[in-house]
């Protein structure tokens, strides 16, 4: 029996298992189970063996990366061009870019590499219409712009399919990664300590940590819980190969729908809407607006200006720092200008809103 198969068998037991508290240690068993049968699929088909076409290697420039997700004719290649001036082949039809096309987006003294990737549909996660291509390069992104069709959302369900392909490789969406310390050892068995009262893992909740540790062969472990974690929130821990993105939803084309029907859409939460096509919301590359505007803040950019001592500071070229990279500490600074400035840095005197005075003399941290 394939891995595929296993994987269709696992979740149809699921869906006829009954979820409560006499059913909690075995749906967590097979979600274990579920989620390493997962893993090995996409390792599997990630080796040689097989005819593949080219890769989606892009150079990594700017200071962040923004990944563009969405089903095929939704707008993507047209909202590349709008943000970063750049040529991306549009067309009526479907898939009509076929490889990753990056441009660069400035704003705010910042550049900041986008990716149109060609669209993807349901299935992708298992490798349907290069799926596995697009989303490997999503993992790399510093975060994610799902595009979607605001007149085709209500019938289609594109926001949660695309959401379920994300999840079932790995990305979490929005998420922080669970407050769970899990340090292997060579003996001693599995010991689980708790700072919080567990109530999503069951009446027996040591056990069942103890059975997911064992799915994935680790049969000697410290394990400190600090919030009260799920299911699957514990087996992303276990697996270490997860990674989490901020991202946004646009849905496009409101220009064809209700302004009801727009008033729902901008409710849901992380989302705005736009309309390439008539300019809402989404401007010329050297425009503000709100698309920009909202990229700049979930990717925690801040922008650092330097000065000489006794010389007034330098307001045209900016140190743009990515809390999701390397941070926004002083440590950062010296280590994006130069290794050597960090080697050779004692203090800095630093302006702004966030110094209890100003200058305030501080450290790398």
């Amino acid at each position: 029996m394939g891995a595929m198969e296993k994987i269709k068998e696992i979740e149809a037991e699921m869906a006829r298992t009954q979820k409560n508290k006499a059913t909690n240690y075995h749906l967590g068993t097979l979600k274990a189970k579920l989620a390493k049968l997962r893993g090995e699929l996409l390792e599997g088909g990630s080796g040689g063996g097989g005819q593949s076409g080219p890769g989606f290697d892009v150079a990594r420039l700017g200071d962040a990366r923004v990944a563009l997700i969405g089903f095929p004719s939704v707008g993507k290649s047209s909202l590349l061009a709008k943000l970063t001036e750049t040529v991306s082949e549009t067309a009526a039809y479907e898939f009509t870019t076929l490889t990753c096309i990056p441009g660069t987006m400035r704003y705010k003294g910042s550049k900041v590499q986008i990716l149109d990737l060609p669209g993807i549909i349901e299935g992708a996660a298992h490798g349907k219409g290069r799926g596995r291509e697009v989303i490997a390069v999503a993992r790399n992104a510093d975060a994610i712009l799902i595009v979607l069709d605001a007149g085709k959302e209500g019938l289609n369900r594109h926001r949660e399919i695309l959401e379920m392909e994300l999840e079932t490789v790995g990305i979490r969406l929005n998420k922080c990664p669970p407050d769970v310390v899990l340090r292997k050892k060579l003996t001693g068995g599995v010991t689980v300590a708790t700072t919080v009262t567990l109530t999503k893992l069951g009446p027996e909740p040591d056990k069942l940590v103890t059975q997911i540790l064992r799915e994935y062969r680790v049969m000697c472990a410290d394990v400190l819980i600090r919030e009260d974690i799920s299911v699957d929130e514990l087996v992303d821990v276990v697996a270490g190969n997860r990674v989490y993105k901020p991202c946004l939803y646009l849905y496009n084309k409101i220009d064809t729908i209700t302004i009801e029907e727009v008033d729902g859409l901008v409710r849901q939460p992380h989302s705005l809407v736009g309309s390439v096509y008539k300019n809402y919301n989404i401007g010329e590359a050297n425009e503000d607006d709100l698309v920009k505007a909202s990229m700049w803040k979930y990717l925690g950019l801040t922008r650092i200006y330097t000065k000489r001592k006794g010389q007034p500071p330098d307001l045209e070229e900016p140190v743009v720092l990515s809390q999701i990279r390397k941070g926004t500490t002083v440590s950062s600074l010296c280590a994006n200008v130069s290794t050597q400035l960090l080697r050779d840095f004692n203090f800095a005197y630093v302006w702004g809103t966030s110094t209890k005075h100003s200058p305030q003399r501080c450290g790398k941290d």
